[in-house]
């Protein structure tokens, strides 16, 4: 799952691209995913995230020790 974020849990959406003649084909709408390191202080490391833009702003706000908190809560290995 690629396109996925640890701490939000943002994943694609889909749905159908219509023409202009008005066929659907099917399409995906992927979440805006980066991958970024951080500095864990407690653990004295280095962990590296895969996070939507949403989540990196997230981590802004409350930091990485409760972001991490987080992630772990929902029961993904960091």
């Amino acid at each position: 799952m690629s396109a996925h974020c640890q701490l939000t849990g943002a994943k694609p959406g889909f749905g159908n691209n219509i023409s202009h003649s008005h066929r659907r084909t099917s399409r995906r709408f992927d979440p805006n995913i980066q991958r970024k390191r951080y500095w864990l202080p407690s653990e004295g490391r280095y962990i590296r995230l895969t996070l939507s833009a949403k989540g990196i702003k997230t981590i802004d706000v409350i930091g990485v020790e409760a972001a991490v908190a987080r992630v772990r809560a929902r029961g993904v290995k960091v």
